[in-house]
């Protein structure tokens, strides 16, 4: 079996927002081969993430996917890292919007992405 979800720190939920502490431990599959000597998560499993969290998050949402909006690669999420997505699902724009950061040993904070995930409901 493929190992592919982070280690779940800590999570806060208020409505329909989330706060989502995770790390992705070095041993996920996501990492291998991308890349070898410089391993970094791909922002596909960034936004996979993002709609596998908001989903045990906001059980009422939208699931079926419509497209994306200012998607954003600021930063690389390294292996071992401590990362924080926060979620936000706004049911007037049907959109989800999600980022990803972090704060080093310095205090500084880092925006690694961040983008908007266009969900709707499949008609019938």
């Amino acid at each position: 079996m493929t190992n592919r979800t982070p280690t779940l720190l800590a999570q806060h939920i208020d409505g329909y927002k989330a706060e989502i502490t995770l790390r992705p431990d070095n041993q996920l599959s996501d990492f291998k081969g991308h890349f070898p000597t410089f391993p970094l998560l791909p922002g596909v499993s960034q936004i996979d993430w993002a709609v596998h969290f908001s989903k045990q998050c906001f059980a009422d949402m939208p699931t079926l996917f419509n497209g994306m909006d200012v998607i954003k690669f600021q930063e690389p999420i390294l292996p071992d890292s401590t990362i924080t997505l926060t979620l936000e699902w706004r049911d007037d724009q049907q959109k989800l919007h999600f980022s990803y950061t972090s704060i080093d040993a310095s205090n500084t904070l880092h925006k690694h992405s961040s983008g908007k995930i266009k969900l709707g409901r499949q008609h019938v």
